[in-house]
């Protein structure tokens, strides 16, 4: 039977910048979306994950402050409509939210023969992103939003949560509740970019290959 639920929770995700409102976050609510991430798949069973939950201001603040000198420096390399459009556009809401969600990756987890890693290293990063949508979906379920933050340099991030060498920063992820979920992204709403359709991403057993797909009447 299809939990037609299930669909409209990914429809409904969206990637939360502005709408933080500040409030509180239930504990039982934190412990269902962070157990909804620890169910992820993982290569080997390693579960090569762990999450920092930040509420230190100062922590929060100077993570903002790195993030703004970063955003500064994307602006830097644009010029004419794409720097009008991007001025436009806020990227983070490190203050706004609630809590602060870093998740790493350690590599040595389940080291040193992690199955199913020996011949693509990566596994494990994906892995890690595999526990990060599992708990943006949860989020999304429980009405919670969450905004991924991607400018800022690994070393800072690393150097601001005490990581040790052999473990990486994936993301910072501001979580908390919202006023609400805007229906279109809001990268597309504001024009940086649109989504492209399904039928522009799926070949037909070689890359490229668009012939013989007509049956399988891909559309949206």
């Amino acid at each position: 039977m299809i939990n037609e639920g299930f669909y409209e929770v990914i429809y409904r995700r969206r990637d939360v910048r502005a709408q933080f409102n500040g409030g509180p976050v239930e504990p039982e609510v934190l412990a269902r979306v962070l157990s909804a991430a620890n169910a992820a798949p993982s290569v080997g069973m390693s579960q090569p994950w762990d999450f920092i939950l930040v509420e230190d201001n100062s922590l929060r603040t100077k993570f903002a402050e790195h993030v703004e000198g970063e955003r500064v420096a994307f602006a830097n390399l644009l010029q004419g409509d794409r720097l009008a459009t991007f001025e436009k556009i806020k990227i983070e809401g490190i203050l706004d939210s609630s809590l602060g969600i870093v998740v790493t990756y350690d590599s040595r987890r389940g080291a040193p023969a992690v199955l199913g890693r020996n011949t693509i290293d990566d596994a494990g990063l994906y892995s890690v992103c595999l526990a990060i949508e599992n708990l943006w979906l949860a989020a999304t379920n429980e009405g919670i939003g969450l905004g991924w933050v991607s400018f800022y340099k690994e070393e800072f991030l690393s150097g601001l949560m005490g990581l040790p060498q052999h473990v990486r920063p994936i993301a910072w992820l501001c979580f908390g509740p919202v006023t609400h979920l805007e229906e279109t992204p809001d990268l597309e709403r504001l024009g940086w970019q649109s989504r492209r359709a399904l039928q522009h991403h799926v070949f037909h057993n070689r890359y490229g290959a668009e012939e013989g797909l007509d049956h399988w009447q891909l559309q949206g």
